[in-house]
């Protein structure tokens, strides 16, 4: 059945590959990201790209505004915006901190605010939060985006139960390595570490690392999360969470099932 769906995070990697089969698959799609030139292959296809930030409500009034206007519902949510920052936690600034914090878990509640109203009206939802294995575990110098993502997992807990009595089902995404923009921002908040800094050899071999994952087989590709997100969209009762993409089942699965310490020392003997 067609679907009025909105995407928040489009312009590259995940939301881009997914917003495409959603508009092959029939469906009506809004894609909004700051980069709006980034969209418009999108609008070729027969999407409807808007520009948005996830930080300034006025932005996201606009946008969901403009889609009840046109179409008088918004079916599916998926809160896909987001972004990793590494760094070790003596070396980030408290302002870049924040700044994670209010893309990553802040935006997908300032959206959901406003979109959730009309769920409830129409007595039918979906929302989809996008989280990580991250969500679940943890690497060095990723305090911040581990932080971020956590609380994702709890935001989203949280509004599943409290939405259920409406009918809206809320969904967590939790992709692994995806080979996508993440890495390349990884690195680039590594290069404004100063070179001073106690933790530049944990640094080094992160870099190294991500460097490794986004060649040869070290990442999946994006279509596995548009796969998914379109078997979420498509089915009747889709499960609370959705594991897909590189290492994610089997890295999170040591982390519930192994402890701390001897996870520990898996991580670190990477080091």
């Amino acid at each position: 059945m067609k679907k009025i769906i909105l995407i928040i995070g489009a312009s590259s990697g995940m939301g881009k590959e997914t917003a495409k089969k959603l508009i092959r698959e029939g469906h009506t799609v809004y894609t909004v990201a700051r980069r709006i030139d980034q969209m418009q292959d999108l609008k070729a296809l027969g999407g409807y790209p808007m520009q948005m930030d996830v930080t300034s409500e006025n932005d996201i009034r606009k946008v969901i505004n403009t889609i009840i206007k046109e179409e008088g519902k918004i079916d599916v949510l998926w809160n896909n915006a987001g972004y990793g920052l590494y760094g070790s936690v003596e070396d980030v600034s408290l302002a870049e901190a924040r700044k994670q914090m209010e893309v990553n878990v802040f935006g997908i509640a300032a959206v959901s605010q406003m979109v959730v109203p009309y769920m409830r009206k129409a007595k039918s939802g979906l929302i989809i939060n996008t989280s990580s294995m991250g969500g679940k575990m943890y690497f060095p110098m990723g305090a911040w985006y581990h932080a971020s993502k956590h609380a994702v997992e709890g935001l989203s807990d949280c509004m599943r139960l409290e939405l259920k009595q409406f009918n809206i089902k809320v969904v967590i995404l939790e992709p692994g390595f995806i080979a996508t923009e993440f890495g390349s921002v990884l690195i680039g908040n590594f290069s404004k570490v100063s070179k001073q800094s106690a933790y530049t050899g944990m640094m080094d071999k992160i870099i190294e690392g991500t460097k490794k994952a986004a060649q040869g087989n070290g990442s999946s590709k994006p279509s596995v999360i548009a796969d998914t997100v379109n078997k979420i969209v498509s089915s009747k009762n889709p499960k609370t969470r959705y594991r897909v993409g590189k290492f994610a089942k089997p890295m999170v699965w040591m982390r519930t099932y192994l402890g701390d310490r001897l996870f520990d020392r898996i991580v670190m003997s990477q080091m």
